[in-house]
C-alpha cells in the first residue's frame, strides 16, 4: 500500500514495479494512475477498473493470459471527454545495456542517439522512446501537452546503475511540446526542464522542448562529402585557401516586414551574396538554441538543437546543403566552456551540481553569469562530445569554431588570487579540460575526416594547433589574436605617427608558424564601442577609405587563412547592432561600393595565386623583402609557393606585396628582386575601382640587375598613398 501512495503522490522512484500489468498471487493484475479520470476500461476485454478510493489509481485483476502483453486503456475524464490509448507501463525497458555501460563510461560518441526524445516502434505500435540522465532525482515524469503538463501522469523508468530514465509513450506526435518534471531526491522541490538532447524548442519566450521526428532529409550535396572525406589527412586543408564570412544570422538581413528570414530564404540570399565575393565558408554564430537574442547565441540552453528563431532543424539542413551545392562550406561557432543559469535549462539539473562543479571556484564564470561544465565527470564529456559529432554529422558541418577555449583551460582565468582551485600539480592549468579539448579534436578527426576545429584562443598556450602525439591541443587552427590586436591598434593611429609604431606590423611574423593560424576581423572587434573597422581608420573619409582598402590587402597577402565579419566587406560604417539588420543601403554610395569590389578580387587572388595560400602556416612561404623602412612606414615581402605538392598545373610563383601606411606617394621606389623578367602589378586598392586616385603602375616593370636588398635584381615602383599593390613576375 505505501508503494501506492508513493505513486498517488507522485514520489515513486520505480514507477514500473506499480504500475502496469503484473502477476500476483496468481492473478494478473493492471493498475493505471490517470488523473481526473472518471472511470477506466481495458479495450481488449472490455472490463472496468476499480478506483482505490480516494485516489487516482485504478485496477483490474483477472486470470493470467487474459489480456494481451500490450494493451489499452479507454478513460473518461473530468469534463466528460474520452481517450483510448496503449498504456506507457505495458512495454519494456528499451535502452540497451551497452548503450548504458558506454554513456557512463564517457565513451559514447552517439549518446544523443538514445538519450532524448526519439520515434519509436514496438511490435507495430509507434510512439516517442524518452530518455534523460538525472542520477540523483527521486522521480523524473515526462509532461507537455498530450498530458496537460502534469507530472503525475508519466513517471519514468530508471536505470539506477546509470542515472538514466526512460519511458516509451506510443501515440505521441511530431511537434508536441514536452519538458521532464524532476522531484528531487533529498528536498522533495520539484524542477521542471527541458530535454538536454531535444532536437527542437520553442520560440522564445517559450521554453518547451519539441519532439521532432524528422530523421531522412535528403541530402544532395553528395559530391562535397566525397570530396570532403577523401582527403582526411589535414594535407588537404592546410594548402587549400580558406576566406570565411562570419555571420549573425539576426541581424544580417530580415524580411520587408522586419522578421527573420527562414533558413532556407538565409540559404538563398546568402550565397547570392558572398558566391560572387569568393569567399570559401560561412561562420555562423552559435545557431544553438538560446532564449536571449543578445547573448549572439554565445548563451546556449539547447546544445543539440538549431534555434527556432529561423525554422526547423530540417530548413537548416536545407541550409547547409544548399551552402555546399554552391562550393561554400559551413562552420559553427560551438560554446562548450560555458552555459547560463536559466532555470529550466541545465543549470542545477537534477537538483544538484550535474552539469556543472559544484564549488564554484571551478563552476561559475562569474563575469558572464554563467556555469562551467565539469569536464570530469564521464556523462558531462559525452554529452559534450557527442553534440560535436552531431553538428558534423546530422547536419554535414564542415568544422567547429571552439568559443573561448582560455576560459577553459586556466583554472584562474578572469579571477582574483584566493578564487581559483590549483590542479593537482598545484598548476593553474585546467587538466581535465585539457583532457576534454583532446577528445574532442582526435574524435572528430577521426570520426569526420576532412572536417575541422578552430580554436578562440587568445593566449601564448603553446602547440594549439599541432598534433596530440606532439604535446599539442589537436586543434586544426587557432585565431591570431595577436596580430589582430596589433594590427587594428597600429591602423588606428595617423599616419604621423606610425612610423613610432612600426614593430606593431613586423613583430607577428616572429610566431606566425608556430601554430596555423586564421587572421580573424570577426564580431567582437566592431562592438561595445570598438566602432566599425571604417570608423576605427584615421583621417577625412577619403584616408578612412583608404586605410580600409590597405587593411584588407595587407590582411589577404599576409600568411594565414582569413576571416571577415559580415558588413565588414563592405565597409559598414555603423557598429554592429544584433538587434538590427547591416546597413545594406550604404552599398549606393561609391566609397563601400569599392570596398566591396576589392573584397571580392582580393578573395579571388587569394584563391587563384598559389603563393599566396599553399604555404599559409609554412615559413617557406614568406619572406620580407624590406621590414626595416619605418621612417617612411613602408613594408613588403614575398609570398611563395613551388607549384607541387597537391596543386596539379600550378606553376611556381612568387607574389611580391609592397605597403604604404602613409597618405604621402612615393615615385622610384625601389624594391629587391629575386629574379629578372617583368613584373606585373595583379592588384592595387588605390585603383579607381575601388575609389582610390588610381595611382600605380600600369605597365609591367622590367628588373633590373641593381643589387637591393641583399637581392641580386631589383624594381622601380609607384607606391599609391595609403595603399598595398601586388605584383606577378611574368617572364
Amino acid at each position: 500500500m505505501a508503494d501506492l501512495y508513493k505513486i498517488a503522490e507522485a514520489r515513486h522512484h520505480d514507477s514500473f514495479a506499480v504500475l502496469g500489468k503484473h502477476i500476483e498471487g496468481g492473478h494478473e493484475i493492471v493498475r493505471a494512475y490517470i488523473p481526473n479520470a472518471t472511470e477506466v476500461m481495458l479495450v481488449e476485454n472490455n472490463q472496468t477498473l476499480q478506483r482505490t478510493p480516494h485516489t487516482d489509481l485504478f485496477e483490474w485483476r483477472g486470470k493470467s493470459g487474459e489480456i494481451p502483453q500490450h494493451y489499452r486503456l479507454h478513460w473518461r475524464d473530468t469534463l466528460g471527454n474520452t481517450h483510448v490509448a496503449y498504456d506507457p507501463y505495458c512495454f519494456p525497458s528499451q535502452l540497451s545495456h551497452y548503450d548504458l555501460s558506454l554513456f557512463s563510461s564517457g565513451r559514447h560518441w552517439h549518446a544523443y542517439r538514445f538519450l532524448g526524445a526519439h520515434p519509436h516502434t514496438i511490435n507495430g505500435i509507434e510512439g516517442i522512446l524518452f530518455a534523460v540522465w538525472a542520477p540523483n532525482a527521486e522521480r523524473v515524469s515526462v509532461i507537455g501537452d498530450f498530458n496537460q503538463w502534469d507530472g503525475r501522469r508519466y513517471p519514468m523508468c530508471v536505470h539506477g546503475d546509470h542515472g538514466v530514465w526512460e519511458l516509451f509513450i506510443p501515440g505521441i506526435q511530431d511537434s508536441a511540446l514536452y519538458k521532464y518534471e524532476i522531484r528531487n531526491r533529498d528536498s522533495g522541490a520539484l524542477h521542471t526542464k527541458i530535454d538536454p538532447y531535444a532536437r527542437r524548442f520553442e520560440v522564445r519566450p517559450g521554453t518547451a522542448s519539441i519532439v521532432d521526428t524528422a530523421r531522412n532529409y535528403n541530402w544532395q550535396d553528395g559530391d562535397w562529402m566525397q570530396t570532403r572525406a577523401a582527403h582526411p589527412d589535414q594535407a588537404n586543408w592546410l594548402h587549400q585557401p580558406m576566406s570565411t564570412y562570419e555571420v549573425h544570422l539576426s541581424s544580417w538581413q530580415h524580411d520587408d516586414q522586419g522578421h527573420f528570414l527562414n533558413y532556407r530564404e538565409l540559404a538563398h540570399r546568402l550565397v547570392d551574396h558572398i558566391k560572387p565575393l569568393g569567399f570559401t565558408h560561412i561562420e555562423l554564430l552559435p545557431i544553438t538554441e538560446h532564449p536571449l537574442d543578445a547573448s549572439w547565441g554565445y548563451q546556449t540552453i539547447g546544445y543539440y538543437a538549431t534555434t527556432s528563431r529561423f525554422g526547423t532543424p530540417d530548413d537548416f539542413r536545407y541550409f547547409v546543403d544548399h551552402c555546399h551545392r554552391n562550393g561554400i562550406g559551413v562552420l559553427l561557432d560551438w560554446v562548450p566552456g560555458h552555459f547560463p543559469k536559466d532555470l529550466h535549462g541545465l543549470a542545477r539539473f537534477d537538483g544538484t551540481a550535474l552539469y556543472e562543479h559544484e564549488d564554484p571556484r571551478r563552476g561559475e564564470h562569474r563575469d558572464w553569469g554563467t556555469y562551467i561544465f565539469n569536464y570530469g565527470r564521464n556523462e558531462v564529456k559525452n554529452f559534450l562530445l557527442s553534440n560535436a559529432l552531431f553538428w558534423l554529422e546530422e547536419f554535414h558541418l564542415d568544422g567547429l569554431r571552439v568559443d573561448a577555449v582560455a576560459s577553459m583551460i586556466y583554472l584562474d582565468y578572469s579571477r582574483e588570487h584566493g578564487d581559483w582551485e590549483p590542479n593537482i600539480y598545484g598548476g593553474n592549468e585546467n587538466l581535465e579540460a585539457l583532457a576534454f579539448l583532446r577528445d574532442v579534436n582526435q574524435l572528430t578527426h577521426d570520426q569526420q575526416p576532412g572536417t575541422i576545429v578552430i580554436a578562440e584562443e587568445s593566449t601564448s598556450w603553446p602547440l594549439v594547433s599541432r598534433p596530440i602525439w606532439l604535446g599539442g591541443l589537436g586543434f586544426s587552427m587557432k585565431w591570431n589574436m595577436g596580430w589582430m590586436h596589433d594590427t587594428l591598434q597600429y591602423m588606428s593611429k595617423d599616419p604621423v605617427h606610425r612610423h613610432y609604431q612600426h614593430d606593431q606590423l613586423t613583430f607577428g611574423l616572429l610566431y606566425a608558424f608556430t601554430e596555423n593560424f586564421v587572421l580573424p576581423f570577426s564580431h567582437d572587434e566592431v562592438v561595445h564601442g570598438k566602432q566599425s573597422l571604417l570608423h576605427k581608420m584615421p583621417g577625412d573619409e577619403w584616408q578612412r577609405f583608404a586605410n580600409l582598402r590597405l587593411l584588407y590587402t595587407y590582411m589577404f597577402t599576409y600568411p594565414g587563412k582569413k576571416l571577415l565579419f559580415m558588413g565588414c566587406e563592405f565597409g559598414q560604417g555603423q557598429e554592429w547592432n544584433h538587434a538590427a539588420t547591416l546597413d545594406w543601403y550604404v552599398l549606393q554610395y561609391p566609397g563601400h561600393q569599392g570596398v566591396q569590389t576589392l573584397v571580392g578580387d582580393l578573395n579571388r587572388l587569394y584563391r587563384a595565386q598559389p603563393a599566396l595560400h599553399h604555404h599559409d602556416f609554412d615559413h617557406h612561404g614568406f619572406e620580407w623583402i624590406d621590414c626595416h623602412d619605418a621612417t617612411q612606414s613602408i613594408i613588403s615581402y614575398m609570398r611563395k609557393t613551388d607549384g607541387a605538392q597537391g596543386i596539379p598545373g600550378a606553376a611556381p610563383g612568387i607574389i611580391i606585396a609592397v605597403f604604404n601606411f602613409t597618405p604621402v606617394p612615393r615615385h622610384q621606389y625601389r624594391i629587391g628582386v629575386p629574379h629578372g623578367g617583368l613584373y606585373k602589378e595583379i592588384l592595387n586598392s588605390d585603383s579607381m575601382y575601388y575609389g582610390g586616385s588610381n595611382l600605380g603602375n600600369y605597365d609591367p616593370i622590367p628588373a633590373t640587375d641593381t643589387p637591393w636588398m641583399n637581392r641580386p635584381y631589383s624594381i622601380e615602383i609607384t607606391l599609391p598613398p595609403l595603399a598595398g599593390v601586388v605584383f606577378r613576375i611574368e617572364s
